[in-house]
């Protein structure tokens, strides 16, 4: 029995004590909800609904608990069910009741933990997009692990999800990048505002390379060139690393297609016929504060250029006109501002806001040997995902960029995660489903297979990874709901403490001459329920679950 399906048996009680009693039945909250307690000796599970219905139907809360207790305690699969405190209720279920879980994954396999919650809602997600002026440095790598899971949980519960990343490929910052590429080709020093590191020096080769004969140009022609091959490269770079970091994107959206399309004076001429915009200095502004934002924004400058948020107003009229019902942006520490911004440029052109969701991602610091990691061969003054996959594989990257809230700055301890041990967050779950699929293996070679005799798991270890495992499609459900996919990560780790608790515990396979019974068929069929949704969340988070290690 799943927590949901639980919750589903202490509404029908509660609903079947509330009409026995005369009491209303409309003050029965729509959401119970069981929890696991705390402490394991007070039961399976517990439930608060008594509490939150009390007041409302005019009794005392360990009263009502009391009569749902009751009535619980003769339902089938419940061994017993006692008040606790001041109203909540300890549910113990039948070890075969509670066993039922290991015969759901196995039947579901892949499709355990995926549900329809989010089924027809369109979402465009929007992450990464970093400038296409440099390697990808280490805030975009964190949304590039972050930002893919999100997509991959978002779809198990039913969105059909769009990954999408935005190229500034316009602006003040690819004239910048233009300028370095062209003092490198030439021997000059690099502008003062412009970009250092190796890699300006191998694009500008490649440029030069790609363009013999491209520095006796005249210099509008030879500076388009350097824009248009060597941003291209960039971008070519850009799309490689992200690839063999596992994260591949649905849409390539340039910026610059939004000035050349007339998009942006489109959507500029939309807002001013709605009066969204209005004249003042010498420039047009956005009433972004009559639609909650803290200030009014300019779109388009007293000299008659478009402000950067003319093209943000552009793109997200764009994304609107492709049918997306939601449209995420992940964006970097420095952007807060944009909540607000965003949101009025939905409200401008008439939408709900809510169709624009912001996730701001903060810092991510380096540590090997108790000192800060700064400084990269290759693109300078920072490091970038190439140098952090180098240090410690694909895998390690990924999980330790999203297993933490992205709402907080991440330190990463460089020397922790290329650990073969306990102490490295991604070894001790691989690890838990590698020893899963050695078990697997020893038992096919014994012959043993799985058995449904799920009544025969009592003992306490058993219970707790059962427990466990049934908690798998709630955590997703809430990790796409708060757009939190480390919440799979940490699952995860728990999920490995049960296990290997259980491993060290309940022998599966049998010894010597042992002959072999239902019960180590019924741990067998609990271990290959395990390792299904070890390979489920790893998947979900983009992260390998190896065979061996």
């Amino acid at each position: 029995m799943t927590p949901d399906v639980l919750a589903e048996l202490v509404r029908a009680a509660a609903s079947d004590v509330l009409t026995r009693r005369g009491l209303d039945l409309t003050a029965l909250p729509a959401d119970v909800t069981v929890e696991r307690p705390r402490n394991p000796e007070h039961g399976d599970y517990a439930t608060n609904v008594a509490m939150r219905t009390a007041k409302k139907v005019g009794v005392a809360p360990r009263d009502l608990a009391g009569w749902l207790a009751e009535d619980l305690a003769g339902r089938e699969g419940v061994v017993s069910a006692e008040v606790a405190g001041p109203g909540f209720i300890n549910i113990r279920l039948a070890a075969d009741a509670q066993g039922a879980v290991v015969g759901n994954v196995l039947a579901a396999g892949e499709g355990y933990g995926t549900g329809d919650d989010h089924a027809g809602c369109n979402v465009n997600l929007e992450f990464v997009s970093a400038n296409p002026t440099g390697p990808l440095h280490m805030g975009a790598t964190r949304w590039a692990a972050v930002g893919d899971a999100l997509g991959r949980v978002l779809s198990a519960r039913g969105a059909k999800v769009t990954r999408e990343y935005y190229f500034n490929d316009a602006g003040a910052q690819i004239d910048r990048f233009v300028r370095s590429l062209l003092a490198a080709a030439l021997g000059q020093p690099t502008p003062e505002d412009g970009y250092a590191g190796a890699y300006i020096g191998e694009v500008a080769q490649e440029v030069v390379a790609a363009e013999p004969g491209v520095l006796d140009l005249p210099e509008s022609e030879r500076d388009e060139v350097f824009r248009r091959v060597g941003v291209g490269r960039m971008f070519e770079s850009i799309k490689r690393t992200l690839h063999e970091f596992g994260t591949d994107f649905d849409v390539f959206f340039h910026e610059q297609s939004l000035y050349e399309s007339g998009a942006v004076d489109a959507a500029v001429q939309q807002l001013k016929d709605s009066g969204s915009l209005y004249f003042a200095d010498g420039a047009w502004w956005l009433r972004s504060k009559d639609f909650g934002d803290d200030k009014d924004r300019p779109v388009i400058k007293s000299d008659g250029n478009p402000a950067y948020i003319a093209g943000d107003l552009a793109y997200l009229r764009d994304k609107r006109s492709r049918g997306f019902d939601l449209c995420i942006y992940m964006l970097g520490a420095d952007h807060h501002g944009y909540i607000g911004r965003l949101k009025a440029a939905a409200a401008a052109f008439g939408d709900d806001p809510a169709v624009v969701e912001v996730l701001i991602g903060q810092l991510v610091n380096l540590v090997k040997d108790g000192k800060p990691v700064r400084m990269s061969k290759r693109a300078g003054n920072t490091v970038t995902m190439d140098d952090l996959v180098e240090a410690v594989g694909v895998d390690a990257a990924r999980y330790s960029l999203v297993r933490s809230s992205v709402d907080s700055p991440l330190d990463i301890d460089l020397d922790l995660l290329v650990k073969r041990s306990n102490d490295n967050p991604v070894f001790y779950v691989q690890y838990a489903h590698a020893r899963l699929a050695s078990l697997a293996r020893n038992a096919a070679d014994l012959g043993l297979e799985p058995g449904d005799a799920y009544g025969l798991l009592e003992h306490p270890r058993e219970g707790d990874l059962i427990r466990t495992i049934g908690e798998f499609p709630a955590v997703v459900a809430t990790a796409a709901e708060l757009r939190e996919p480390h919440r799979v990560a940490r699952y995860l780790e728990q999920l490995a403490s049960a296990y290997h608790k259980f491993y060290d515990t309940c022998r599966v396979l049998p010894m010597g001459d042992e002959e072999v019974g239902d019960l180590h068929r019924a741990r067998l069929a609990l271990c290959v329920a395990a390792r299904q949704v070890f390979a489920n969340g790893l998947g979900l988070l983009g992260v390998s679950a190896p065979e061996r290690m």
